[in-house]
């Protein structure tokens, strides 16, 4: 079965940054929005960014301006530059993919701890 499989989280102090990445498995034919969402403890999973197949980003507005989405169409690999971070940032971030076929996928997601 195919996974989207995320690297990239760790823990970093407040004002920080850090680059998430995720790619596919294997393959996966006819990607249309990718994007990350994250939940953090106590709390429902949120949006934070998606990125449409014609690069067009969308924001959660907790993020905008310290958040930037990005996307490799070839690796169909997405990533999330996240910078200023703060501690209400710290989540296990998940991605997330669907395609024109109406599949969903998600990741296992990765941990972003934001403390000093």
């Amino acid at each position: 079965q195919v996974q989207l499989v995320e690297s990239g989280g760790g823990l970093v102090q407040p004002g920080g940054s850090l680059r998430l990445s995720c790619t596919p498995s294997r393959i996966i034919f006819g990607i249309n929005i990718m994007g990350w969402y994250r939940q953090a403890p106590q709390k429902e999973r949120e949006l934070v960014a998606t990125i449409s197949n014609g690069c067009n980003p969308n924001y959660a507005d907790s993020v905008k301006g310290r958040f930037t989405i990005s996307r490799d169409m070839e690796l169909n690999t997405v990533y999330l530059q996240m910078n200023s971070l703060k501690p209400d940032d710290t989540a296990v971030y998940y991605c997330h993919a669907d395609t024109i076929g109406a599949m969903e996928y998600w990741g296992k997601g990765t941990l972003v701890t934001v403390s000093s």
